[in-house]
């Protein structure tokens, strides 16, 4: 049933009151009587079906912006929500539509050129502006109700409410709440009634739920506006209240992934993926579909703690590649409908094609971002790459921290800081990632810095420098003096993924990977001269490093300089253009190398 987005909003988005949602299917859905005994009434059946994405991240196409090509991997991985409108399509019809819900959580507008031009560069903010490619394509797809995710605050409150505006679906975020009166600044939950012939309706409720690391990646914008508890307890607030209310059915669609883990360290007393927790702990449920954590999960069965009861759980990939289905058999029994079974299974983007009423929808906006994309800011005297950048000092990770360092001295210059060395932060985002000599395009910029970060400007020790680098450093498998190297082998000690792993230029030092992590980092010296503790220095750094991502130590609780909210994609694009060549004398530095006992490894 339409909503009324005015009347909802008003209420939702000040106070959290109003959130009750009841979307109406008037269709006799599809139903099926057990075999009767003498004198006993059929029992009534009913099967509903729950179709879920997560962390589509602006890929409506299955198209990769950054090499200006049709998307492909080895896997031979589709994605974009053209290819999900076409599985949905199909499940529908399978199905019957209204006996099918089709929920997401979360993560939906920030991680494409698309989602980037609409944000900045012809921003769906502006007076007039045009809607939202994302808003456009799940309208047109029908999606009943959408989690909010940690990215969708990456471009500030007021993109992301523009954002809620043009949706015909309720974002969810039962843990957004209001700083000041605690009360959901986002409707909590969304219900709906499927009708059956015969028998009662059957009342599904979804409960959203978001990432509370978003008050640390995203604390310029929400601090002193949002808070968000943990996943855990507001939980175990609501299920009971929706359950109270008549919910039949109870599905969570949960920013968060099963591991029980955070990537923040101890900054917050709220786990970041805490999906597996909310199922074990919180009676009551019996679905979640999962988000965040970019894995894939076809079925995961939690048992709770209390009530001994299967709680299923579902990940389908990233980027729109997969589709979570969530087969729900009820039965009425006992004057009210019971959930007898839930099964989860994954259907794969890449089995299908494009649904072309997506494509011809959004043709324009693609045409639009590809000849943005493709705009030809200089050129390079060599191909830079990040192949060997996780283990080498590369000239093409030396490019992103120049112009840190740059931007960050124009901007202290006339301060009383201006007098100290700046440092810079950078990390291997991509291993493929490539300037090639000759044209430079904005997408050959934005492959290198793919993620939306903007600087910040930090005050640290040598002392804190070193210990800095000491964390960053685990990222090696230590690896004895006489043992061969594997390169395939060398990094992502204990999991760490390569955005978590940061070069710092300005100094130079040794990474001697033959000793034990926490004691690696060997001549560390500045200007020529060992690093004194005390010294002073001014740390060119991205805001999810600053406000605590990958819980790296001292650079979260260290004295603010400064800050911008201009991206450092663009900041590279603009330092570019103003230097009309990229040549790596201009920005690359002997930083740092690995050694074994003091030996270099390469």
């Amino acid at each position: 049933m339409p909503l009324d987005r005015r009347k909802f909003l008003k209420k939702s988005a000040v106070t959290g009151a109003g959130v009750a949602l009841a979307g109406t299917v008037a269709t006799p859905a599809a139903e099926a009587a057990a075999p009767a005994g003498r004198g006993k009434k059929p029992v009534k059946r009913y099967a509903l079906t729950v179709m879920g994405t997560t962390d589509l991240h602006g890929h409506v196409f299955n198209w990769d912006y950054f090499k200006d090509a049709e998307y492909r991997d080895t896997d031979g991985n589709a994605q974009g929500l053209a290819r999900v409108s076409t599985l949905v399509n199909r499940i529908r019809k399978e199905r019957g539509r209204e006996n099918t819900l089709l929920l997401d959580a979360g993560d939906t507008i920030q991680g494409t050129p698309l989602t980037y031009y609409y944000a900045k560069v012809d921003p769906i903010t502006a007076e007039g502006g045009p809607v939202h490619p994302m808003a456009q394509a799940m309208n047109a797809i029908g999606y009943d109700a959408v989690a909010l995710g940690n990215h969708e605050f990456n471009y500030g409150i007021e993109t992301l409410r523009k954002f809620e505006e043009q949706c015909d679906f309720p974002l969810l975020g039962a843990n957004a709440l209001d700083a000041k009166t605690l009360k959901p600044a986002f409707p909590p939950y969304f219900i709906k009634k499927f009708h059956v012939k015969g028998a009662p309706p059957v009342k599904v409720a979804v409960l959203g739920l978001t990432n509370p690391g978003i008050a640390i990646w995203d604390k310029a914008y929400v601090q002193g506006k949002l808070t968000f508890p943990g996943l855990e307890e507001q939980a175990a607030k609501w299920v009971p209240k929706l359950r109270s209310m008549g919910a039949d059915v109870v599905v969570v669609s949960a920013h968060s992934g099963t591991s029980g883990t955070s990537s923040y360290g101890d900054q917050l007393p709220h786990v970041e993926n805490a999906a597996a927790n909310v199922a074990r702990q919180v009676p009551g449920i019996d679905a979640i579909l999962v988000g965040h954590a970019h894995a894939e999960i076809a079925e995961l069965r939690v048992t709770n703690e209390k009530t001994g009861k299967e709680v299923v759980l579902s990940e389908p990939l990233c980027y729109a590649e997969r589709l979570t289905l969530f087969d729900v058999e009820l039965a009425f029994e006992r004057g009210r409908w019971q959930v007898g079974s839930v099964k989860a299974s994954l259907r794969d983007a890449a089995s299908v094609e494009d649904d072309p009423r997506i494509t011809r929808l959004l043709g324009d906006e693609h045409a639009q971002v590809v000849a943005y994309v493709n705009q030809v800011v200089g050129t390079a005297t060599e191909t830079l790459t990040t192949v060997e950048a996780r283990y080498k000092d590369a000239p093409i990770i030396d490019l992103i921290s120049k112009v840190q360092e740059d931007v960050v001295r124009e901007a202290l210059a006339g301060t009383e800081y201006a007098s100290l060395p700046v440092l810079s932060q950078a990390s291997p985002f991509s291993r493929t990632s490539e300037i090639p000599a000759g044209e430079v395009t904005v997408r050959d910029l934005s492959g290198l810095y793919v993620y939306d970060n903007t600087l910040v400007a930090k005050l640290l020790t040598g002392a804190q420098v070193r210990a800095y680098l000491e964390y960053s450093a685990e990222y090696f498998v230590q690896t004895a003096a006489g043992a061969p190297v594997d390169v395939d082998r060398l990094t992502n000690a204990g999991g760490r993924p390569d955005y978590n792993y940061d070069y710092v230029s300005g100094v130079r030092y040794d990474i001697d990977i033959a000793r034990p992590a926490g004691s690696r980092i060997r001549n560390l010296t500045f200007d020529g001269a060992p690093v004194d503790d005390a010294q002073r220095f001014v740390f060119a750094v991205n805001n999810y490093r600053a406000n605590g991502g990958g819980a790296f130590p001292h650079v979260a609780s260290a004295q603010e300089l400064w800050a911008e909210s201009t991206e450092i994609r663009t900041r590279i694009a603009e330092w570019a253009t103003a230097k009309g060549v990229l040549d790596p004398k201009d920005f690359a530095s002997e930083d740092w190398r690995l050694t074994r006992d003091g030996t270099p490894v390469f």
